[in-house]
């Protein structure tokens, strides 16, 4: 499934921003690094989208560490 999550979905907390801005990285670096768009990449950073099983395994790719730690149960501090 494809676009934004359906208003009843709860977002899935992550850590995306702080690891991006922690990669040096920019919205469109981290969007062509993934195969995504840029505007993707700022749902997914405020919450607006939950992505594929496929995009967060690339994402967690690209910073190099587990899907765990980009994926979070509880919203980071």
């Amino acid at each position: 499934m494809t676009g934004r999550k359906p208003a009843n979905e709860a977002p899935i907390p992550n850590r995306i921003a702080e690891l991006r801005e922690r990669a040096g990285l920019s919205r469109a670096e981290l969007a062509a690094r993934v195969d995504a768009n840029p505007q993707t990449i700022g749902y997914l950073e405020r919450g607006e989208y939950n992505p594929s099983l496929a995009l967060a395994f690339r994402l967690a790719d690209v910073f190099g560490v587990l899907v765990e730690t980009v994926f979070v149960r509880e919203p980071p501090a």
